[in-house]
């Protein structure tokens, strides 16, 4: 079965751009040729959509619900990249236990499709979903911008999904930063910690600029890569995506959930299971 590179979104707290990194990695990894699927795993609190300028007809929540399949939600993107919505404004959907959780998991073995790279969106902070679905991916990456509290709630992070998940590697990126010596200063700092206290390894994989660009190509409802190829935080996004290029792809799965989403792209292999 061919391997699907899947890649966890993650941050300490709300407010730090993920869910721009997310649409922006995904929008220049299929402009690469790469078939990228994003999933929107803020649960609660999706904005995938929004961000894509898409209008779904249903979520994960009409999933859960059995109103309708996985395959029925499926979106369609820029550049081609395909979409699965969470739902936006439903206090329920940002609390599911376990049972819910694997719920989802479930429903995700059940697409058909044939993907690359799968981008996971993931809520802010330490809720259990996050918790859940990290198991799920091959890389974790957390984003974090260059203030204080926002490292100290990215290495709360890593400190949770290390206890919890059993995670010891982390990619860390650097995001909305006013210079490069900022977000290096971030990145040692956090890194000496985790090794120091964790025993946890991060890797930087990238710094994001600040750029005015980025905040018109929101308003538009559109991604910057795609609206100003030339800005800053563009070009960002561009090498980012070639980094994303060089992690290694799965050679077979390591963890519960990561074995169903592994096989959720070979409907050979679902089959005969």
């Amino acid at each position: 079965m061919r391997p699907v590179k899947v890649i966890a979104i993650a941050s300490g707290k709300g407010g730090v751009g993920k869910t721009n990194v997310t649409v922006n990695l995904a929008w220049q990894l299929a402009k690469r040729g790469r078939r990228v699927l994003v999933l929107d795993a803020d649960l609660g609190l999706a904005n995938i959509d929004i961000l894509l300028g898409l209008r779904p007809k249903w979520t994960l929540a009409d999933v859960l619900a059995e109103r309708c399949s996985i395959q029925d939600i499926l979106l369609e993107g820029p550049a081609g990249i395909s979409v699965i919505p969470a739902a936006s404004g439903i206090k329920h959907m940002a609390e599911l236990g376990a049972e819910e959780n694997a719920g989802i998991v479930r429903a995700l073995s059940e697409l058909n499709g044939d993907f690359d790279v799968m981008l996971v969106d993931m809520a802010a902070g330490i809720a259990d979903s996050v918790i859940s679905l990290a198991k799920a991916c091959q890389h974790v990456m957390v984003v974090a911008s260059d203030e204080p509290t926002s490292i100290a709630d990215a290495y709360a992070l890593i400190k949770v999904l290390h206890k919890d998940a059993g995670l010891t590697r982390f990619k860390f990126l650097s995001n909305m930063v006013e210079n490069d010596i900022n977000s290096r200063v971030g990145f040692n700092r956090i890194s000496e910690v985790s090794q120091r206290f964790l025993d946890v390894k991060l890797e930087f994989v990238g710094a994001i600029p600040k750029d005015i660009f980025l905040g018109q190509a929101v308003a538009k409802r559109a991604v910057v890569s795609e609206c100003f190829p030339s800005s800053k935080s563009s070009k960002a996004f561009k090498k980012l995506a070639e980094e994303v290029e060089r992690w290694p792809l799965p050679s077979g799965p390591s963890g519960q959930i990561e074995f169903f989403v592994e096989r959720m792209f070979d409907d050979g292999a679902m089959a005969a299971s």
